[in-house]
């Protein structure tokens, strides 16, 4: 123990001593830099976030703008007046479509225009079936230049992209609303406005629903992102403008910034990639661990040399102090030094000889100990008077297979026996009589069971056997049995015939028993049925 507790301090100290110094500057700088890191990274996705709402809310005035212009054309408008004026309106939508089509093909971020009148039906569109917008009524006062209404917007999975529902007022030449322009803008069309912003910041941005489904990506991953948990977009909406660390499925863990897009229900997320991010951060964190830990493994060797040298004379006394720790009792090391060492070798060995001369009385007291112990075990489970196990025993082991039966369906059977006018014979022949017909009976038991089952005195003249793996048919041909042989065999006292007879319990188990006492109690309901059939019989429960 001295040996290894020297080595440890000398070594310890040469480890620590290069340790402390090393690391505390390693780590100073290392926490300066991921400062300075994390400072300009919050800054650019700050800086991208904002630039990219920006964007947004000038893409949108410019598709609001056109719409709101288109919205002024004399041929939607007296196409919708021409509708309100027609019972049914269908001479009215002919020229008005064409013209839908022809304008939704000049302008590629329009997926569909779609004219509704003041009541919100159709009156034309570039589509089969136009846009569903929930217009607003009543149209604000500045209807004309501030009225719109827009969806929120969508992936559209027959288009395979993310849209939304734009619709502006339509004014007659008194400016009174007459009806509503619709159209479908597909939001992809500012994905190369956002993708340029996002390559000079060095990030990359996500436009989300407020449910966190992806609708847009610079990086063109929309259909390979999946949402994020709901828990995660409630922390980007919590700490908007500040970033937060997440994982995204398929792209690993990510550095992210939320930001609203201003007139758009949307969630602008700004992210770059952890790992790539810390990159250059994590090869010089590499790097510095690399030579710490060489230096510290060469100083560990030096310091480890050095303490060796030191404890060498004592790795012998350790290794004898080992071996007596063992057992081996029977070393003896040589008195070569004149030193403390040497004083230590002449006091190891005077306990080596008193430890020989107290082995052989311990190990006697021992012995008889285990002999004690054994004698204790064997009468806290057995009666003192047949041998047999005693009623606690006999519980325990009624447990046992009552929770086998449970678990794993295995029968067992309950033999309770009682012998018959023993009362009697204690009054005719005394106790010591008794004694022996009670010791006669238990050997008889003993002799007529399997070595699976167990046999037990139960109380007073009572005994009950336990048959595990047994049905009730063959418990009751094993009671026949022990019947039959108890009362073939007199019982012997002073010279004289004891004739003795039992009457016996049949019992199996069954589902409906929960509790051991339940077959013990059907068990003594039949013995009893035995004894008042006249005794000297076996009676099995059905």
């Amino acid at each position: 123990m001295a040996v290894s507790s020297i080595k440890s301090k000398i070594l310890i100290f040469a480890v620590l001593a290069t340790l402390i110094p090393s690391a505390g500057l390693g780590l100073l700088s290392f926490w300066q830099n991921e400062t300075m890191i994390a400072d300009n990274v919050t800054h650019q996705l700050r800086v991208l976030a904002g630039d990219t709402r920006r964007e947004l809310e000038f893409w949108l005035k410019e598709r609001v703008d056109g719409l709101r212009t288109l919205s002024n054309s004399n041929t939607v408008i007296n196409g919708i007046a021409q509708h309100n004026d027609t019972a049914d309106g269908d001479n009215a939508l002919q020229m008005l479509p064409h013209y839908l089509r022809l304008v939704e093909q000049k302008l590629d971020a329009l997926l569909q225009l779609t004219v509704l009148d003041a009541s919100g039906k159709q009156v034309a569109s570039s589509a089969q079936t136009g846009a569903v917008v929930s217009l607003s009524a009543p149209w604000p006062e500045d209807a004309a230049t501030k009225g719109v209404v827009i969806d929120a917007p969508h992936w559209d999975s027959s288009a395979h992209t993310a849209t939304f529902s734009l619709a502006v007022p339509v004014l007659s030449l008194d400016d009174k609303i007459i009806g509503a322009l619709v159209a479908v803008v597909d939001l992809n069309s500012v994905a190369p406005t956002l993708k340029h912003r996002s390559d000079i910041s060095a990030g990359y941005v996500v436009l989300m629903d407020r449910a966190g489904r992806p609708l847009l990506d610079t990086l063109a991953r929309s259909s390979e992102l999946s949402p994020l948990e709901s828990r995660t977009v409630q922390r980007l909406i919590q700490h908007q403008g500040q970033p937060i660390v997440y994982e995204r499925p398929l792209t690993g863990e990510v550095l992210g910034l939320a930001d609203t897009a201003g007139t758009l229900p949307l969630l602008v997320v700004a992210e770059r990639d952890r790992d790539e991010i810390y990159q250059a951060w994590t090869a010089f964190r590499n790097l510095f661990l690399s030579l710490l830990g060489g230096l510290t493994l060469l100083v560990a060797l030096i310091g480890w040399g050095m303490g060796r040298s030191i404890v060498t004379p004592l790795e012998r006394l350790t290794g004898a102090a080992d071996r007596v720790a063992a057992g081996d009792l029977e070393i003896a090391l040589p008195v070569t030094r004149r030193d403390e060492i040497g004083r230590l070798t002449r006091v190891f060995n005077q306990m080596t000889e008193h430890l020989r001369h107290s082995h052989a009385q311990v190990e006697a007291a021992n012995q008889a100990l285990q002999q004690q112990n054994q004698l204790l075990e064997r009468l806290s489970i057995t009666d003192n008077l047949t041998g047999l196990y005693n009623r606690k025993k006999l519980d325990d082991i009624l447990t046992d297979q009552l929770a086998r039966y449970e678990r794993h369906r295995h029968p067992f059977a309950v033999l309770l026996l009682d012998i018959d006018h023993f009362k009697a014979l204690n009054d005719s022949y005394g106790h010591l009589a008794g004694d022996e017909v009670l010791k006669s009976v238990a050997h008889i038991l003993t002799q007529s069971i399997r070595s699976v089952d167990y046999a037990a005195r139960y109380g007073g003249e009572e005994f009950v056997i336990v048959l595990p793996e047994t049905n009730t048919a063959t418990a009751r041909d094993l009671a026949e049995r022990i019947c039959g042989a108890i009362r073939d065999k007199c019982c012997q006292f002073e010279g004289q015939s004891l004739a003795v007879t039992l009457s016996i319990g049949v019992a199996g188990i069954r589902d409906s028993d929960k509790n051991i006492e339940a077959i013990i109690a059907r068990a003594d309901e039949v013995l009893y049925a035995a004894k008042h059939a006249g005794r000297n019989r076996v009676h099995c429960a059905l």
